[in-house]
């Protein structure tokens, strides 16, 4: 869940009053959020940094407040103080209106054929005559922040822009060239730089570095130009200095450059939606015309509003009241969905705002109803069926065999599921290729590239961990593996292994061996015979030649176990020789 951080003084004087600690907390869990700290900018860096870096830090009392992640109209002071005083009834939602001026005065923005090769769609608007106050501002610009962590997915499919209109003039291109032909002076610098050198210039800022890597690679870098040449943003990564808002500008120009249009609408009618409120004439828009490659116009944003109709006894139902159908439609316009009761007397008619971009289903009307009504006066009730509850019998049978190899003398273990590469292939000796591991799309460490194919290299590490103890050292793992899986919907699919391993001055492979057969005994699975177990003779680079062995039940390969090669060992920072055992459960069920 996003956190909002409000100034307390400043939410309760928008608030029009004041609350005690508890009764805005009380506030907050009615209308469906979470008061979760209570805070000040000295505390948190006293707290982060220590006593010494705090000093001169302010002491203005911050509320943390927990949102919904689908909530986005309530990611800034503006729309969280909008949907409390409408859930309080002390105002009517806003409506929201798109002012399209003459062909004269309306801004376009061209979007070139090049950007279909890394950011092909991108939506505008302005807000007309708006007033900006340092509170207002850092609002603006944090909103901004918290749209890009959440619904622009760290910048990959929506970055936004945000311009002085005052300082460019349309119409606007969007465009995007080789890095080598791009030159402009980034945000609070003081000299012009090429792109390759922007990205050079903030491959070590703690906050853009992490943004680089979406068009880095790419042959071309999107840009946006006005109708004199003047760079106006190099997105997703930084916009130009020559267009930065400040407290004195009256008319901003906000670009939206997206992979996901749907997406790129939504951001943009948030921001508009949220920030018109200063506006001389509030809640007005003035719309943008955008002109595609083919010579398609779309104007924007589209600030549009529909309407959903739900009968009134679905919506008791699903939630368990029995409240009429006037009462619901007054909890739902509480809750910025202007309803009203049709003609027949049972039929809820929803008018869904722009800024409720959350709401796709009638599942999702019911539960702001459920929000409203408030779920802690729901009346419990014993369910009208008569079920009980049963084990996964996967889960059931891992239970029952941690027991008996706990009491087999091993002790448990239990490894992070994602691991690096080198863990899986290189260190083992196969090719990373033939492993069929998931990859991570963009792993934040080394340590966690793929989802473990095999428990071994955990459990080697946790022997690496705890050298120190005293030998020796058998370790335990029942946990799922991950393997690509074209057969199913997501591309892979769970295996539940279960692994050992015995670490001691010599191999201990009667150890490893004895635990098998005391497994197999657990499992009703007698040796030989055509339904029992066997091991035979096998090769795998993990082991020592000559010290492996498959092992077979039901006539099927389940695993295998034997001596580990010395380089694995000796990979894995371990000096003393190692038995293993890796088998699958699942066909035991």
């Amino acid at each position: 869940m996003p956190t909002v951080s409000v100034k307390r003084d400043l939410l309760y004087q928008a608030l029009g009053r004041t609350y005690t600690d508890e009764e805005f907390d009380e506030l907050c869990f009615e209308f469906g959020l979470e008061l979760d700290e209570i805070t000040s900018e000295r505390e948190i860096i006293s707290r982060e940094k220590g006593d010494v870096k705090a000093d001169g830090a302010s002491d203005v009392i911050l509320f943390k407040i927990d949102v919904p992640a689908n909530r986005y109209d309530l990611l800034c002071l503006e729309g969280l103080v909008r949907g409390l005083q409408v859930f309080k009834e002390r105002i009517e939602a806003p409506r929201y209106k798109r002012i399209t001026p003459d062909d004269k005065q309306l801004q376009r923005l061209f979007i070139t054929e090049e950007t279909s090769l890394v950011r092909p769609h991108a939506v505008a608007a302005v807000l007309r005559n708006i007033t900006f106050t340092q509170e207002r501002y850092e609002s603006f610009i944090d909103l901004q922040d918290k749209l890009h962590q959440n619904v622009c997915r760290r910048r990959t499919l929506v970055a936004i822009g945000t311009h002085d209109l005052d300082t460019i003039s349309g119409p606007f291109i969007y465009t995007a060239k080789p890095p080598s032909e791009i030159r402009f002076k980034p945000l609070n610098q003081s000299k012009e730089y090429s792109a390759p050198e922007v990205m050079e210039l903030y491959r070590t800022d703690s906050h853009l570095k992490h943004f680089l890597h979406i068009i880095e690679d790419k042959p071309v870098y999107p840009v946006i130009y006005d109708s004199n040449g003047i760079l106006l943003s190099m997105p997703p990564i930084i916009n130009g200095d020559h267009t930065k808002i400040t407290l004195n500008t009256r008319n901003v120009f906000i670009e939206c450059t997206a992979t996901d249009l749907t997406k790129a609408k939504i951001v943009l009618d948030i921001l508009v939606t949220m920030f018109s409120e200063y506006c001389d004439e509030p809640f007005t828009v003035e719309a943008a015309e955008v002109i595609y490659p083919d010579g398609r116009t779309c104007i924007y944003p589209e600030l549009s509003y529909r309407k959903e109709s739900i009968h009134a006894e679905k919506i008791n139902g699903n939630i368990g009241i029995s409240e009429t159908p006037s009462r619901l439609a007054n909890l739902l316009t509480r809750m910025c969905l202007k309803s009203e009761v049709l003609e027949d007397g049972k039929q809820i008619e929803i008018e869904i705002p722009p800024t409720r971009a959350d709401i796709i289903h009638a599942c999702d009307i019911v539960e702001d109803a459920a929000v409203a009504f408030g779920f802690n006066k729901i009346p419990k009730v014993i369910p009208k069926t008569y079920t009980i509850a049963n084990q996964l019998p996967l889960n059931k049978l891992t239970e029952l065999l941690r027991q008996d190899l706990a009491a087999a003398g091993f002790t448990e273990a239990l490894t992070f599921a994602l691991c690096s590469t080198d863990d899986i292939a290189d260190k083992l000796g196969v090719p990373v290729s033939s492993t069929k591991a998931v990859h991570i799309a963009n792993p934040k460490t080394a340590e966690f590239q793929v989802s473990r194919t095999t428990l071994i290299p955990g459990l080697l590490k946790t022997i690496a961990a705890n050298r120190k103890m005293p030998l020796p050292l058998k370790l335990f793992e029942i946990s799922d593996v991950v393997l690509k899986d074209s057969s199913r919907d997501v591309g892979a699919r769970n295996h539940r292994h279960l692994c050992a391993v015995y670490y001691n001055k010599n191999p201990g492979f009667e150890v490893i061996h004895g635990l098998l057969d005391r497994i197999m005994q657990l499992l009703a699975v007698c040796p030989g015979g055509e339904n029992g177990y066997h091991i035979k003779a096998a090769q795998d680079p993990a082991f020592f030649p000559g010290r492996c062995a498959e092992i077979l039940a039901g006539g099927r390969s389940i695993g295998k176990l034997g001596v580990l090669h010395p380089d694995v060992i000796t990979k894995f920072d371990l000096t003393l020789p190692c038995s293993a055992l890796e088998i699958t459960v699942e066909p035991f069920l």
